[in-house]
């Protein structure tokens, strides 16, 4: 080849390494494009028997119209795989511990913990348990979904990018959905039993009703007026561990850098006696992990009922899971949740003989467990094989040499059903409250509220049935003996005996995770960790100031509520400590005493120091009286700690801090006034340690949205594209409005049945899970600003028509 031969191949290669990425990059482009879901024209399919139709809004939420429900659940079906099926994959898997096939061996921590449950093996179960119309109900569904992936012109993007391929959805995979939601509202109470099983083992039995305290002043129960529960003496000798120092150094921002100061959700429902139209007012707004795209997926459904009425129901969905409203309205009863924290877990001790090896001691007798073997997939590496051991309880996790029986309601056959579908049509409170009490979900609160002004409380979901009286119902949050002395629950709390309470005197019924009732009812359902208390008591208080004649709007914004009516009392023992001596020869302490005093409006507001300066405050003690034996607890299990043992740990601290007791004073202080300094300037240690002048050390530096897509944390350069702006968050735990950088309300819904027009909901992420759709983030602004949009879906902009 000549001279110039190579000049224009030079030139040719020049040209390709500047054409190619770019063609690369638009391919790349068009294929991403090519995945976003349908939103207009016509799809056919032989399952229908008449005409569906998917109208959405200018938000893109869809109303379903259809002539049966089962041409309404397909259609739903069609749009959860066309635009939330990564979202639904990762549910199953993380149900099922299949989440290494995706992501490798980094998630194989998580699947070897899951699989223990092999809840994909007890699906199978279940769905013979399904009655004929239920069974063809999913399966429409089931059917729904494949067909939406596949009538995509390319794979869901999150498997264009990681060359995976997505598998068929299966009925089973709809019943493992809901086993993902018992992980994540009841996945703490196995690390809550170590937790305290550690206390009882490392201090004497007054010790540890001091510092595991039923009740706190805080908790308002439904049923009285207050808890009469005595606190326990505060004992005249501390656990060895108290007060040593933890193996991390300064902390976590101290313990609170990874979650909020609280648990859980809210709900609350307003009697018709109290409401301008006699209509109840029902609002929810559940607190979960946030991340893109949002859990629940809102809709209303349009169709038929038995007698040819034409019916609507409103809410949200959760995708993957039967094609259910989880929380919305028929237009005659309104239904909300929050988690209730029953107990509904126990970890049994078993017994071991050398004489009888292989076998284990329960309650029943000595066992042979059954062995199952678990093939754990993971991508890149080699296959890894998973011995299940199952006793008669549950099966076996062992824990620092210990081997404990997990016997969990999750478990029983009962713990799932599709009986949530019911509530489509009930007609009054009378009729919901039947069909929560059985309604196979994890244990929740549930509030109803109905259009002739009803309202109503039950736990809706599976309860385990306990001994009503004796030590047993209050000792099952620690792990029990095989002697059986304690004993464990049997079978399924029947419906008929779930607690329930119906139009109260005072026209409204509030809950938030907390201790619900004072009377027995209480003992039927344990403590499974609940809330300290002080969130419901704002939000009860704040509901009762609306007074009669209240409305929709006024209703909602209860759950905006972000005073920090529990930090404050913080605050106060801050400045109270920092007087003059305290502050001589000490200018970072005079500052911190300057901000607490001058950026304070009393609430969790983002520009606030004061705010972010007790809070921390609170956590410093914390750290400093507790630090040794979160190290140990974390040994145990990575989500155990004081917190997971009792959220009530900040009433204990202000009881020594009130009382002052010497034997109390952990080594190393001269006196419990040198302890609160100790606090104070480790706060300050903390808040600055990276060079943030205290007084730029606002609450919104710390509580900034850090929601994203779950497939950054794989490839960290696409957050950019897949996640929210970094916007400063008003509100925090022990508060109304629940919000930190990855958790909070995970939606807003106030509805007064018959009067859905007037509703009014927003969430923190837009329906579509596709970054390119213009309903990725739609309505996350709203969100932010606590600024609601209607309830029910507005014109349609676009319509997709299904036909046979």
């Amino acid at each position: 080849m000549g001279r110039r031969g190579w000049r224009v191949w030079g030139r040719r290669v020049a040209a390709g390494a500047v054409v190619l990425p770019v063609l690369g990059a638009g391919g790349g482009w068009l294929a991403l494009r090519a995945s976003l879901p349908a939103l207009d024209g016509e799809q056919r399919s032989p399952l229908l028997s008449a005409p569906v139709t998917v109208a959405r809004d200018a938000n893109g939420v869809p109303t379903i119209s259809g002539s049966s429900r089962l041409d309404v659940a397909y259609a739903t079906g069609f749009v959860h795989g066309q635009e939330r099926f990564f979202q639904m994959d990762l549910l199953r898997r993380s149900a099922a511990g299949e989440l290494a096939e995706l992501f490798g061996t980094k998630a194989l921590p998580l699947d070897r913990a899951h699989r223990l449950h092999r809840f994909r093996a007890r699906a199978e179960q279940v769905l013979q348990g399904l009655t004929p119309a239920e069974r063809t109900l999913l399966e429409r569904y089931v059917a729904g979904v494949n067909d939406g992936v596949q009538a995509l012109h390319a794979r869901p993007f999150e498997y264009l990018l990681s060359g995976a391929t997505p598998r068929p959805w299966t009925a089973a995979d709809s019943l493992l959905a809901i086993w993902a939601m018992y992980f994540d509202l009841q996945g703490n109470q196995m690390p809550r039993d170590l937790a305290r099983g550690w206390l009882a083992t490392h201090a004497d039995p007054a010790q540890l009703a001091f510092l595991l305290p039923d009740a706190t002043a805080w908790d308002t129960p439904l049923d009285a007026p207050a808890l009469n529960v005595a606190a326990a003496p505060i004992p005249a000798t501390a656990p060895a561990w108290w007060g040593a120092r933890g193996d991390a150094a300064p902390a976590r921002e101290l313990a609170s850098a990874a979650f909020t100061d609280g648990v859980g959700s809210n709900n609350y429902a307003i009697a018709g006696t109290r409401t301008a139209n006699g209509a109840a007012i029902v609002s929810d707004d559940m607190h979960l992990g946030l991340q893109l795209p949002n859990t629940w997926y809102r809709l209303a459904l349009r169709f038929p009922d038995e007698h040819g009425q034409p019916r609507r129901i409103v809410g949200v969905t959760l995708p993957g899971t039967p094609p259910a409203i989880i929380v919305g309205s028929n237009g005659r009863v309104a239904w909300a949740f929050t988690n209730s924290y029953a107990d509904t877990l126990d970890l049994m001790r078993l017994g071991t003989d050398a004489a009888r090896p292989g076998q284990v001691r329960t309650p029943a007798g000595w066992e042979t467990p059954v062995a199952h073997q678990e093939t754990l997939r993971v991508k890149g590496a080699p296959d890894e094989t998973l011995t299940v051991l199952e006793t008669s309880l549950g099966p076996i996790r062992t824990v620092d040499g210990t081997q404990y029986a997990v016997h969990w309601v999750a478990h029983d056959p009962g713990a799932l059903n599709l009986n949530h579908l019911k509530l489509e049509s009930a007609a009054n409170v009378d009729d919901a409250l039947a069909v929560a009490a059985g309604d196979g979900i994890p244990a929740q609160n549930i509030v109803l509220g109905d259009d002739r002004g009803n309202i109503a409380w039950t736990i809706a979901g599976a309860l385990p049935q306990r001994a009503q009286t004796g030590p047993g119902a209050a000792a099952t949050s620690f792990p029990l003996a095989f002697d059986g002395v304690v004993p464990t629950w049997s079978g399924l709390l029947a419906p008929a005996q779930h607690p329930r309470i119906v139009n109260p005197a005072g026209g409204q019924l509030v809950t938030a995770n907390s201790r619900q009732l004072a009377g027995e009812g209480a003992q039927l359902l344990g403590d499974g960790g609940f809330d300290m208390g002080a969130r419901v008591n704002q939000l009860n208080a704040g509901v009762g100031r609306l007074g009669a004649r209240t409305d929709v709007p006024a209703a909602f914004g209860a759950s905006l509520d972000d005073r920090a009516l529990f930090i404050g009392g913080w605050r106060d023992r801050a400045l109270g400590v920092l007087d003059g001596e305290a502050l001589a020869n000490h200018p970072q302490r005079a500052e911190f005493r300057r901000l607490l005093a001058t950026s304070w409006d009393g609430r969790a507001s983002p520009g606030s120091v004061g705010y972010r300066l007790a809070r921390q405050f609170m956590w410093s003690l914390h750290d400093l009286l507790f630090g040794g034996a979160d190290a140990a607890l974390a040994k145990l299990d990575p989500k155990a700690s004081i917190v997971t043992a009792t959220a009530r740990w900040p009433a204990v601290i202000a009881r020594l801090l009130d009382e002052r007791p010497a034997a109390w004073l952990p080594p190393g202080h001269a006196g419990w006034r040198d302890l609160e300094l100790a606090a104070v300037d480790r706060a300050i240690a903390d808040l600055t340690r990276d060079g943030t002048p205290l007084a730029q050390a606002t609450w919104g530096q710390r509580n900034t949205a850090a929601i994203a897509h779950p497939f950054t944390i794989a490839v960290p350069a696409l957050r950019r594209w897949l996640s929210v702006p970094p916007d400063p968050l008003p509100g925090d735990g022990n508060m109304p409005r629940v919000a930190g950088p990855k958790f909070g309300q995970s939606e807003r819904l106030t509805v007064a049945p018959g009067h859905e027009e007037e509703g009014l909901f927003d969430m923190p992420g837009g329906q579509s899970g596709h970054p390119l759709s213009p309903y990725f983030l739609k309505g996350h602004a709203d969100w932010v600003q606590g600024k609601p949009t209607p309830l029910l879906p507005g014109a349609a902009v676009h319509t997709l028509t299904f036909t046979r």
